[in-house]
């Protein structure tokens, strides 16, 4: 069995796509899903499956959520290495004295180049700072996700990608859940 994570987007969100956590797990274990963890009401659940394949799996899970909920519901699915990888790659880590509640994590849908970069229009977003790796773009914002135009939508549209942000807080808490599965 290979455990996947599943990052969704965009529900319960101010009132919009309510999704009770029992019941996306109920729903999730009723097509097959074994050992179903969720994590926070934003959308972190911890699926166990003979399924290899990531897509697959957010496939199954997006389906699924329509079907039981009727929600459209972007998904972005990663394993425990692209946890690890986060955690020690992110090169705002390394700067003096940084913020971490500054600090987000973009999954994307897709493996990046380093040079989509330009595609974001970096004077578009400025103060904040972004830096791609691969599936993950590394986010500091400046004063917060608030108020900023560096959100999962204008990801999206720039780059043409499913994007779902975690905060930095959140992503080392996955790990640590992760570990413990």
């Amino acid at each position: 069995m290979k455990i996947h994570l599943a990052l969704l987007r965009g529900i319960n969100v101010s009132g919009h796509n309510m999704i009770k956590m029992e019941a996306l797990k109920n729903a999730l274990e009723a097509i097959g899903f074994v050992n179903v963890v969720t994590y926070i009401q934003s959308g972190n659940v911890f699926v166990s499956t003979p399924e290899e394949s990531p897509s697959k799996v957010g496939f199954l899970i997006k389906q699924e959520i329509y079907r039981t909920f009727g929600h459209d519901v972007p998904v972005v699915v990663i394993g425990k290495e692209n946890l690890e990888t986060c955690l020690t790659a992110n090169p705002f880590l390394k700067e003096k004295e940084v913020d971490t509640k500054k600090l987000y994590v973009s999954f994307v849908s897709m493996v990046l180049k380093s040079d989509r970069i330009h595609d974001l229009k970096i004077s578009n977003i400025k103060p904040d700072e972004v830096h791609i790796d691969e599936n993950r773009i590394y986010i500091k914002y400046a004063i917060s996700p608030a108020k900023t135009r560096l959100d999962n939508s204008y990801i999206e549209k720039k780059l043409n990608v499913i994007s779902t942000i975690r905060n930095w807080n959140t992503v080392n808490k996955l790990l640590e859940l992760f570990e413990s599965i």
